[in-house]
């Protein structure tokens, strides 16, 4: 089995907001699909990815599940956005999807859990009345969806923005869009109506004093799963950045805060975002045990906006308290311990990245670009191809894990300015290599020495140059061995 890395898809793959759903031993993730330099959110047409469970390096995927353009949206102006997945009572599989701000929850079904799917309905009330329309209805936004153990399926709904952004999808038209959280519903066997009104679920930021879930209320992203007898909500919290959980000992709650289980600005607990480690952005997964072990899938942000966003995955521990401890973000994810200290490792899968003045939040709308410039970035060099581009003096890209073996040859594939890379095992630390650079236009490779330490440890390349550098790849050899072609 090959190594496995973040993100956990091939090379130039952008499928955020995944759900992770484990179907007949294959590991399925239901996510949106973003294009490269689309402008839009989830501008693609839905692909399920799937790998064995037992060889999470093999992601294969079948194609087109569902199409964008099909019924109710013929014309293709709405795009589709964060989906989620479940296995009915009646062993057909169910997609519950949005048109971005549609207000209405859809239906697909397949007798496949990768599709492709058909098109069913819209969930509705009893009375037939699409849900989101009623009074009392939450906004349709990113639904979740969990069939127990006895068959019955819950629905999972809601979003919670701020006053701003609340005023304009009032000026929309949508007027049930408030922030107060969202709701949880049980669906009837057809798997589109209501059965009963829906109830609340877990507090936005207008109604959380005094729940414990305050400074975490919830944003989107609903999701559930069931741990033992524990219910767990997984949703994206009101920091954005940040997915949380909450506890329950029913499928429709009442819940109480667990914690955050990762934020992928890479904080940690009472960190604010000025000590971000790489650049961050929204945020959407949840957790799945795959053969033994729990992971919480997310995504990351690439091409300094909210648009390219690539799917990821750290191992969790669940206690016998029902507390996960909040996992750090790395390069190693579903690799099921640090990569090995020998080998070729592509830049893009970089965990830590930042300029000398820090991270940001990505989001480089059209007014705001001027305040990137700064900034590296991991994007495309070439149709598919990821690296990190425009590295100025005093950035940093960190790659957390490696099974390191002492004194290490490191060849690095750049282009741009000259200078040098400072090769450290922390931000900031104290460099254990130095590799010197020239300046080149085409890719080119530089190689020096480096006293790395016996075991489990990380890897930061800091820039000390002139001009830009665009850094494509680098080799890990013991000393000594076989020397890189330049």
């Amino acid at each position: 089995m090959q190594q496995v890395f973040n993100p956990y898809l091939p090379e130039g793959v952008y499928i955020p907001d995944g759900e992770p759903h484990v179907f007949g031993g294959r590991l399925y993730i239901y996510g949106s699909h973003d294009l490269y330099r689309s402008g839009r959110y989830c501008a693609g047409d839905y692909v399920v990815w799937s790998a064995p469970a037992d060889d999470l390096s093999a992601f294969t995927a079948c194609g087109t599940a569902y199409r964008r353009r099909r019924r109710g949206n013929r014309l293709g102006l709405h795009c589709l956005w964060a989906p989620d997945c479940t296995r009915g009572a009646d062993g057909r599989y169910y997609l519950y999807f949005c048109y971005d701000f549609e207000n209405r929850i859809r239906v697909a079904v397949s007798g496949r859990p990768d599709g492709p799917f058909e098109y069913l309905g819209v969930v509705r009330h009893g009375s037939g009345r699409p849900y989101g329309t009623a009074a009392g209805d939450k906004m349709c936004f990113d639904p979740g969806v969990f069939t127990d153990e006895d068959g019955s399926t819950y629905l999972y709904s809601g979003f919670s923005p701020d006053a701003g952004l609340q005023k304009m999808l009032h000026m929309r038209g949508i007027r049930n869009v408030d922030g107060r959280g969202g709701q949880a519903m049980r669906l009837q066997s057809d798997m589109l109506t209501l059965a009963g009104d829906p109830v609340p679920c877990i507090p936005g930021f207008e109604n959380s004093a005094g729940t414990g879930f305050e400074g975490h209320e919830m944003y989107e992203a609903s999701s559930m799963r069931k741990v033992g007898r524990r219910y767990y909500f997984i949703y994206s919290t009101f920091q954005s950045h940040e997915l949380g959980y909450a506890i329950g000992d029913a499928p429709l709650g009442p819940f109480r805060f667990g914690g955050v289980l990762i934020s992928n600005a890479d904080l940690h607990e009472g960190e604010d975002v000025s000590a971000a480690r790489c650049y961050w952005g929204n945020n959407h997964g949840s957790i799945e045990k795959v053969r033994e072990h729990w992971y919480v899938f997310y995504h990351r942000q690439t091409n300094k906006n909210e648009q390219t966003r690539q799917g990821c995955a750290e191992r969790i521990e669940i206690g016998a308290d029902g507390h996960i401890r909040r996992a750090e973000v790395t390069s190693c994810g579903l690799n099921g311990g640090p990569l090995a200290g020998e080998g070729r490792y592509p830049a893009y899968i970089a965990c830590h990245l930042r300029s000398a003045a820090g991270a940001c939040k990505c989001s480089n709308r059209l007014l705001e670009r001027g305040r990137y410039r700064q900034h590296p970035c991991i994007g495309e060099y070439a149709p598919g191809r990821q690296c990190i581009l425009g590295m100025r003096t005093g950035a940093s890209a960190g790659f957390r894990y490696f099974a390191c073996r002492g004194q290490t040859d490191i060849f690095v594939t750049v282009r741009g300015g000259g200078g040098k890379l400072r090769v450290s095992t922390a931000p900031q630390g104290e460099a254990c290599g130095e590799i010197a650079l020239e300046p080149c236009k085409n890719w080119r490779t530089f190689a020096a020495s480096a006293s790395l330490p016996q075991g489990t440890a990380a890897l930061y390349f800091t820039y000390e140059g002139d001009g830009l550098l665009d850094f494509s790849e680098f080799t890990l050899r013991p000393h000594g061995g076989a020397k890189e072609r330049t």
